[in-house]
């Protein structure tokens, strides 16, 4: 494994109505709901690291701290950005944020990661 601080990667979408609270289920509004705001976030932890691991091994979340700031509308555009802070042993540690295009700070967190055994792991997952 060679994991170091300082990876990245980013993800520019435009809020749909499948990305909203009002569809999640998570609120009625028709903004970008905070749960697909958390799963791009998470899915770009994993896109940064992506290359990294061995085959047989895999990053599981443990921990997500998250700050919804402000709302984003249908067709609103937001750049969601992640960077591998801290590497401890297994643990990852990931900043995010979320920013309008004209630079407005939607969301801020933290979203940590552990390196996991893949096999293993699904091994002990309850059935």
């Amino acid at each position: 494994m060679a994991l170091t601080p300082g990876l990245r990667a980013n993800r520019l979408i435009m809020v749909e109505k499948s990305d909203t609270a009002e569809r999640l289920g998570s609120g009625d509004v028709p903004v970008l709901g905070t749960p697909r705001l958390l799963a791009l976030a998470e899915g770009l932890t994993c896109e940064a690291i992506g290359g990294q691991l061995a085959p047989e091994q895999t990053s599981v979340g443990v921990r997500v701290e998250l700050r919804h700031l402000a709302a984003s509308g249908l067709g609103a555009h937001v750049e969601i950005s992640v960077e591998l802070t801290e590497v401890e042993g297994r643990r990852l540690v990931f900043a995010f944020t979320a920013a309008h295009l004209d630079g407005s700070l939607v969301a801020t967190g933290v979203i940590e990661r552990v390196v996991v055994d893949r096999e293993k792991f699904l091994s002990r997952a309850t059935r």
